[in-house]
């Protein structure tokens, strides 16, 4: 039984998003994936025939910058994509790296915002979670791709988070509030 990091969900019909453990031999093989996306440091390529492997190393920390690969881990998939070929893209948890470049490759290529992009991603995995530094990032290219800032950071207990996170918060009560005080 894989665990739900393992499991590989399915973005769109060419496009899929695991944890290292989805990366398997058999998950690639049957789902006639042509090209593995890499996102992590820790982990080397399966040995495979025919199927191309990009290493995307960057550590899952705010201040690793995962922007300077956007546009490259883009473009690859929408190569193989025209050829008729399918991606995974995947990182050790497929949370916050693995996501951050599926989100990408969405405000790109599938001309959706940002905003749209991480909704689509969540509703196909669930358990996504970028980073706060790698939403910057998103923020920034966005705007770079599209001229429209679709998301914002806000702050919150734990610091600045994008907004797309305020609704999973409050119920917590983990967003900051004002207060006043009457003496």
């Amino acid at each position: 039984m894989v665990d739900r990091f393992g499991r590989v969900h399915q973005i769109v019909d060419f496009l899929y998003l695991s944890g290292a453990n989805g990366a398997r031999r058999d998950h690639i093989r049957e789902r006639g994936i042509t090209c593995v996306i890499n996102c992590t440091i820790e982990l080397s390529n399966l040995p495979l025939t025919n199927v191309e492997f990009i290493n995307v190393k960057v550590d899952d920390s705010p201040y690793a910058s995962i922007i300077r690969y956007f546009d490259s881990c883009a473009d690859k998939i929408e190569e193989h994509r025209l050829a008729g070929g399918k991606v995974l893209v995947h990182c050790m948890a497929g949370v916050s790296r693995s996501a951050s470049i599926v989100i990408a490759y969405l405000v790109k290529y599938q001309n959706l915002s940002l905003k749209e992009a991480y909704a689509a991603v969540r509703a196909a995995r669930s358990i996504i979670r970028p980073n706060p530094g790698f939403w910057k990032q998103l923020i920034e290219y966005e705007y770079r791709i599209r001229k429209e800032e679709s998301v914002r950071m806000v702050p919150s207990a734990f610091g600045m988070i994008p907004d797309v996170y305020e609704s999973e918060m409050k119920p917590m009560g983990w967003l900051k509030v004002k207060t006043t005080f009457r003496l």
